[in-house]
């Protein structure tokens, strides 16, 4: 499935973004969900993750409380919201869609994956 980001910007701390991940091709009832970050200078990390019946949820401990992920199956597009920003969550954030198995917070799991948009956070 083609997976294409948006939302992406300039905020400051204690702002908020919300990002989206459009799904083309594919209808993403059939996919885990997953968002994932990179900074500079850092490997990618796990940020939050959704289930395809959308039931589960799964969030890094560094979001817990300030990220919520959610997907419409419906509209065929998955969301981050990001409430409550800190200059440490600047990063690129990528979606990410696994078709297999249990949900999962690893990036070696995830079969098709989003350009990337830019988080920036300042202080």
């Amino acid at each position: 499935v083609q997976l294409v980001e948006s939302g992406g910007g300039l905020v400051q701390a204690g702002g908020s973004l919300r990002l989206s991940c459009a799904a083309l091709g594919r209808t993403l009832t059939n996919y885990h969900m997953g968002w994932f970050r990179q900074a500079p200078g850092k490997e990618r990390e796990f940020v939050a993750a959704i289930s395809r019946n959308t039931i589960i949820t799964r969030y890094a401990d560094s979001v817990k409380g300030r990220f919520t992920i959610s997907k419409d199956n419906a509209k065929n597009i998955g969301a981050l919201q990001m409430n409550n920003l800190k200059p440490e969550d600047t990063a690129v954030y990528y979606c990410a869609a696994d078709p297999n198995g249990v949900l999962s917070v690893y990036e070696y799991a995830y079969d098709d994956w989003g350009q990337g948009t830019q988080v920036t956070v300042s202080s």
